[in-house]
């Protein structure tokens, strides 16, 4: 409603709250997302961490959109003849399992407290110390463990057992070897100190002083790859995102080294003008043309080793009309040729948005003494190691397909949107935007409908599409699998849009728990 002061949406209320409650107070939009950063930290602990990395794109009112790159980085040190701290483990979601790689080997340079500190210079009102009270607040009084948050616990529950302090960070206060039952408080007090202290005394804690000493220390005496120069020269970098109009709109997605906006904007462009609406949602039609649109954007993705080799030139010709055009007619000509992140977006009543990714991978299970922040496994993803683990080149930003956007509504309004998911964030995000931009679904409503995947030639079918369009798609697709309900593995999209007559509206994907604020 027009009267209200902003909205956020993310992962857990907790979160949200926290970054209402920093609105209220008289902060903006970015101080809500700084807000929400920190508080996922605390309620969040699997998902979200200082240990970890992530991407904000703001847009701040009447200004152009800046991406503020805070993802992690590999060492300075490459593996060659080194014994390393590194092995799998392999994650249960109940109808899939999924192997991840663990240890300090696996540790990338983390870059979540430098973009802390990156945005807040460059975008917030209010002091970092009055931005991170919520969430030291939570910290210390502890937070109720909900239903989400316990099942993501039991999925990575190898990761957890791997050592005490990773187990405590959501261990029940009777039983501390076990993860605490729904409803149980878990509290965090290292964490809170930490906070605390990071406020006070600045990023340098993190990056030069007792707390970047230890992690580097651990890493050389147990098997992992930082040294000290790869923490103090860790750098955030604001870019361009990519810009792209199309269905009536104008986006805003990730940029380089990352793919995933580049690959979003060429999956949206392929379905542009093709009347998707003009049967109803879920049709054999609009579905079939999802499927094609995600696979030739995985093609391209190859094709292109858009992972390590794109540049700026590239992504024009790859976004060019006739480009398109040419990919879009072989798609119909031939159509049957055939993980941890947590999203928060945030508006504001002055007509700042902001979209913030978070990842900590699954995390490593090595958790920094005294402070409660799980380190992230990032050179342990094969999503985001395409070439094989520690093939990496050192001292290089990763890439990544998180894609925190936003994008024009066609009235003039604006909304903010991301995913976690992994390789399921592109094909969130996508659906999502064509369930708002050519169905015209009010928001709740595009982030509830349910998802297709395409991995490979192996088509996901999420529980709730008409059995006639299940049909036409198995047949199309062999390799496929329906499952049973709506499921964590088809991402978790929070979005927030802040209309033309200064209203707002939220939702947060009821996938991963999703929760929605307004600051009054």
């Amino acid at each position: 409603m027009a009267e209200n002061k902003g909205i956020v949406a993310s992962g857990h209320p907790e979160t949200s709250r926290a970054a209402a409650r920093v609105i209220e107070a008289g902060g903006n939009a970015f101080d809500g997302a700084l807000a929400a950063l920190a508080a996922a930290c605390v309620a969040e602990p699997m998902l979200a961490s200082l240990g970890g990395g992530g991407f904000l794109m703001a847009r701040p009112a009447d200004e152009r959109a800046r991406v503020y790159d805070f993802f992690v980085q590999t060492p300075r040190n490459v593996a060659t003849g080194r014994e390393l701290d590194f092995y799998p483990i392999l994650a249960d979601f109940g109808t899939a399992t999924q192997e991840f790689h663990i240890g300090m080997g696996s540790i990338a340079v983390p870059g979540v407290v430098a973009g802390m500190f990156e945005i807040h210079a460059r975008h917030c009102r209010l002091p970092l110390k009055e931005i991170l009270r919520p969430a030291v607040e939570l910290a210390r009084q502890g937070v109720a463990m909900n239903a989400f948050q316990h099942s993501i616990s039991h999925i990575l529950i190898p990761i957890l057992r791997a050592t005490p302090d990773a187990m405590r960070l959501v261990a029940s206060a009777e039983q501390p070897g076990q993860v605490a039952a729904p409803g149980e408080i878990v509290t965090h007090p290292d964490l809170a100190n930490v906070l605390e202290a990071v406020a006070s005394e600045g990023s340098d804690l993190f990056y030069r002083g007792e707390l970047a000493e230890r992690l580097v220390r651990d890493c050389q005496e147990r098997g992992g790859l930082l040294v000290r120069e790869d923490l103090e020269e860790y750098r955030v970098r604001a870019r361009d995102p990519v810009r792209f109009a199309c269905h009536g709109a104008e986006f805003y997605f990730n940029s380089l080294p990352s793919p995933s906006g580049c690959l979003i904007a060429f999956a949206l462009g392929l379905l542009d003008d093709q009347d998707l609406a003009h049967q109803p949602w879920g049709h054999e039609r609009h579905c079939s043309s999802l499927v094609l649109a995600m696979r030739a954007a995985g093609r391209l993705r190859n094709e292109t080793r858009a992972d390590t080799e794109l540049d700026e030139d590239r992504i024009r010709a790859i976004l060019a009309p006739g480009h398109i055009d040419q990919w879009r007619s072989m798609m119909h000509e031939h159509p049957l040729a055939t993980r941890g992140t947590t999203h928060i977006s945030v508006a504001d009543a002055e007509g700042n948005l902001a979209s913030l990714t978070v990842s900590n991978g699954e995390g490593c299970a090595y958790v920094l003494p005294g402070t409660g922040i799980m380190l992230n496994n990032m050179l342990g993803e094969e999503d985001l190691n395409p070439g094989g683990f520690h093939q990496w080149r050192p001292n290089r930003r990763m890439a990544s397909m998180m894609c925190p956007s936003v994008a024009s509504l066609p009235d003039g309004g604006w909304v903010a949107l991301g995913s976690g998911g992994s390789n399921r964030i592109r094909s969130a995000v996508l659906q999502v935007l064509i369930n708002l931009f050519e169905f015209r679904m009010p928001l709740a409503d595009a982030v509830a409908a349910p998802r297709l995947h395409l991995e490979g030639e192996h088509l996901s079918i999420e529980a709730g599409f008409p059995q006639s369009t299940v049909t036409a798609l198995g047949e199309a697709w062999p390799d496929h699998r329906v499952w049973p309900g709506a499921n964590l593995f088809f991402g978790g999209v929070h979005a927030v849009e802040r209309l033309v007559d200064g209203s707002f509206q939220g939702a947060g994907d009821p996938r991963r728990g999703g929760a929605v604020a307004f600051a009054r």
